[in-house]
């Protein structure tokens, strides 16, 4: 056994070197200088995706079971009107859809990556911004999404940085000129490169508050770090469980599930995540060092949100979700009770979070509806 485990070790962190962006930079010894220079300077290309109701809808099926009270949805006839894009379904749009040899080892996107030895990554949490007066609509038309890349800081000792990545992503519709350009651009480079200007162009503003003509707007915090052996995994989960958070306020409202595989395989295909954390619990112990498989970020953020909304449905009064900002905390692990909790706190002002099974704070968020 302990042969295999320096096996597959040896054999992800060779394959991580090889794969990640920039590589010859950080073959020997790293260096932080032109990093953010380079990587705001990224050109991500948009991603374009028609926005059709079956993703939503195969979201909704996969939440029902672990909701409260929440039945699967019905089918719905080809006659019914669409309907606006389902907060917080925007997760499930709108991700890259890349070969597989171009990921990263741990199945994760390389363009957010700073490179070696950076090959651990978590979301570290985020920001969404809804746009009430503009939203998209799941009539099948095509969307489109726009990538940028708007800082990034170095925390940490020599030897033991961190990397945090300040992902903007800027959702809207498609123009009907975008949607003609895509075809050509598939089969020429240089259209292709006038395209994805034209998009960057459009839907770029300075401000990370301006909408433009975009639906959503978020924010998205990623962290990256450098490996760590299965001891120090340990050492380190050990140190944060003695300085869990608790929480601020009774919770007007919680609600409790625990999650099992199919749930975390299922939201990986829906946003089409390969990241072996959520998938592989070979790799999660072996490399990582966690117990078992991890909840995902993004997914404690859907559960939040979409738990308030009930909520919001009960009380009337019409009021929808604004903005939302949250912060990941903690580790949540399949196969261990996971706790959605919230409380009015001002008015249009909620405070949500999510426990640990020992009642630590994992996510802890701010909702402002309208």
């Amino acid at each position: 056994m302990a042969s295999t485990t320096r096996c597959l070790r040896a054999q992800w962190l060779r394959h991580s070197t090889l794969r990640t962006p920039s590589t010859t930079r950080y073959q020997s010894t790293f260096t932080f200088t032109n990093l953010e220079k380079e990587m705001r300077e990224r050109k991500i290309p948009p991603i374009f995706d028609d926005l059709t109701p079956q993703p939503s809808y195969r979201l909704h099926t996969t939440l029902a079971d672990f909701l409260p009270s929440t039945p699967p949805p019905a089918v719905l006839p080809p006659t019914t009107p669409p309907s606006s894009l389902p907060i917080p379904h925007h997760l499930i749009y709108f991700e890259p859809t890349k070969p597989a040899s171009t990921m990263l080892a741990d199945g994760t996107n390389p363009d957010q990556s700073p490179g070696g030895p950076f090959v651990r990554r978590m979301w570290a949490g985020g920001h969404v911004q809804y746009n009430h007066a503009n939203p998209l609509t799941l009539d099948a038309g095509r969307g489109v999404c726009a990538e940028f890349i708007r800082s990034v800081t170095v925390k940490g000792q020599p030897g033991a940085e961190k990397i945090f990545v300040r992902i903007e992503r800027r959702l809207a519709r498609a123009t009907a000129e975008e949607s003609e350009m895509l075809g050509l651009a598939q089969r020429d480079a240089e259209e292709k490169a006038t395209l994805e200007h034209r998009v960057r162009q459009r839907l770029w503003r300075d401000s990370d508050t301006d909408f433009g003509p975009c639906a959503v707007i978020e924010t998205r915090n990623i962290v990256f770090m450098r490996a760590r052996s299965k001891e120090e995994a340990a050492a380190e989960t050990a140190k944060a469980a003695g300085k869990s958070l608790k929480p601020q306020h009774t919770p007007d409202w919680s609600h409790t599930i625990v999650p099992d595989p199919k749930l975390l395989f299922r939201f990986s295909a829906l946003t089409f995540n390969a990241h072996a954390i959520h998938l592989d619990p070979e790799y999660c112990r072996e490399v990582e060092g966690h117990r078992d498989l991890l909840f995902h970020g993004p997914l404690s953020f859907v559960f939040m949100v979409t738990v308030l909304q009930q909520e919001l449905g009960k009380r009337g009064g019409g009021e929808v979700v604004k903005t939302v900002e949250y912060r990941n905390l903690a580790p949540l692990y399949c196969h261990e009770e996971v706790t959605f909790c919230g409380a009015r706190v001002g008015e249009g002002k909620y405070e949500i979070w999510t426990q640990t099974p020992d009642g630590g704070i994992a996510v802890k968020g701010t909702v402002i509806t309208e």
